[in-house]
């Protein structure tokens, strides 16, 4: 495996058609290379259950990387399964109601800043989920339709609650 910190210089051309043909070394060197990815890309959309969510997509890229054709394709491919796995992860492990979102905190000063995560740790999983596909991953309502497996409506309304409760939590208000 390289070593270089320039991730470019792995060589997924000539490392992938190995790992397909089975080649375990060339497995390990493939998973090792991408794990990394794999837990940043889980991380904003899985939250506590990440670990997990890394772990299944892991899994889910050994199993299904045989039947990737393109080289080129590889970063996206590994990105749609890591985010449909994480997705899929947070879903299972995490069965909260989707209106039960916490209480906001009241008494921080103007002063005080809020941090992103610290909002979307009190959003429900359905909102967190439908605003890290749009803000972090860059998904439109189609995109996140399908990796969710909802109808578009459900999508556009949910994206509509969860920035109205990400913008109340951002800036609440005084009693």
């Amino acid at each position: 495996m390289s070593t270089s910190k320039d991730p470019h210089a792995f060589p997924i051309a000539a490392v992938l058609p190995r790992a397909q043909a089975g080649d375990r070394q060339a497995m390990n060197d493939l998973l090792g290379h991408i794990a990394p990815f794999v837990g940043r890309l889980c991380l904003p959309i899985a939250r506590g259950h990440s670990s997990d969510a890394a772990q299944e997509a892991m899994l889910a890229i050994y199993r299904g990387i045989r039947g990737l054709r393109e080289p080129t394709a590889f970063y996206g491919w590994v990105k749609a399964v890591t985010v449909r796995e994480a997705v899929r992860t947070s879903r299972r492990m995490d069965r909260a109601p989707a209106d039960g979102l916490p209480e906001v905190a009241q008494d921080a000063g103007s002063l005080d800043r809020v941090h992103i995560t610290d909002v979307l740790d009190r959003l429900s999983d359905q909102h967190r989920e439908v605003l890290t596909l749009r803000a972090v991953y860059g998904m439109n309502e189609q995109e996140m339709a399908a990796t969710l497996a909802l109808p578009v409506g459900t999508v556009r309304s949910r994206l509509h609650r969860a920035r109205r409760h990400f913008q109340d939590a951002w800036h609440p208000r005084s009693a």
